[in-house]
């Protein structure tokens, strides 16, 4: 089962923050991440991708993003 962060309707750096607060307390397996904007999107994968975690998936899901990162 995955954890989900809903960050829709924040402004950076918000969505960082609370993804890797995720990050730091799950340590590994599978996180959703829920945001409404293109920077966002690619700000939250870099730094996922930062700490050692694989962005699987991007979905675009009505007005927003849905990222799957995972770790091992």
């Amino acid at each position: 089962m995955s954890t989900v962060v809903d960050a829709r309707g924040l402004s950076c750096p918000q969505p960082v923050l609370m993804t890797m607060d995720e990050i730091e307390k799950v340590n590994n397996g599978e996180i959703q991440v829920l945001v409404d904007t293109d920077t966002s999107k690619e700000n939250v994968s870099r730094a996922a991708e930062s700490k050692g975690w694989q962005v699987k998936d991007v979905q675009e899901e009505g007005e927003g993003y849905n990222i799957t990162i995972s770790k091992d």
